[in-house]
């Protein structure tokens, strides 16, 4: 189970005074079990049963610009930006399942909103393309009512400025890339950083000062028992 999990220090504001916690999120959903794969819904499900803070998934768009949940550029053959949903969805996952739309992914997080859904924005070609995926994704999320249980994260600096641009007032971003300082990053409008463990490890006093502004400090992807112990 160890190398599912993405451990998320979240911080907690009550009047003046900080109080840090640790959460669990599940790394492209609980997968590691029986009958489950990466980014499918059963993963999101197995996540929800076992009670994660959250469950993160990946979010790409098809050629004919349906938006899907897989991780990489590609799936099976198929470079999943340059081909059409129907070729891709014809093409099973490991366990049998369907290549799930983001849409069907929202159905089930709206079963068990205790779980947050996480959502990476993965990079397209175009800034043009990122904007439109961020408006395309936040309407679906607000078509199920569920702005307030989903929360944001990307590489590209350009998806997490249209995130903090576009979504509803209070919307947690978090930059993934590594290379922005926290006093840049509260600069952005965004509510966290979520960075490399080695990363932190290497900048120690970017968790303090995030703490000071008022982000969260999500790390990925934490195995090691000692690591956890470090960054808890």
């Amino acid at each position: 189970m160890k190398k599912l999990l993405t451990l998320a220090l979240c911080l907690c504001a009550s009047t003046a005074l900080f109080a840090q916690t640790t959460q669990i999120i599940a790394h492209r959903g609980f997968h590691a079990t029986k009958n489950s794969v990466r980014n499918s819904l059963s993963a999101l499900q197995n996540a929800q049963d076992f009670g994660a803070f959250g469950s993160e998934c990946d979010i790409n768009e098809t050629a004919d610009g349906v938006l899907v949940v897989v991780h990489g550029p590609m799936h099976v053959k198929y470079n999943v930006q340059q081909t059409d949903f129907a070729t891709l969805r014809a093409q099973a996952l490991e366990n049998g399942e369907v290549l799930p739309t983001l849409e069907e992914y929202l159905v089930q997080a709206k079963k068990n909103t205790r779980t947050k859904l996480i959502i990476e924005i993965k990079n397209q070609p175009t800034p043009q393309l990122e904007t439109e995926i961020v408006e395309k994704t936040l309407a679906l999320v607000a078509k199920y009512g569920l702005e307030e249980e989903v929360e944001y994260i990307a590489f590209r600096f350009w998806v997490c400025r249209e995130l903090a641009r576009l979504a509803p007032k209070g919307t947690k971003i978090a930059y993934l890339n590594g290379d922005l300082t926290p006093e840049q990053c509260k600069k952005e409008r965004y509510t966290g950083i979520d960075y490399n463990l080695n990363t932190l490890k290497a900048h120690p006093e970017w968790i303090n000062k995030c703490h000071e502004l008022g982000l969260t400090v999500n790390v990925w992807t934490v195995n090691d028992k000692k690591d956890m112990q470090w960054f808890i």
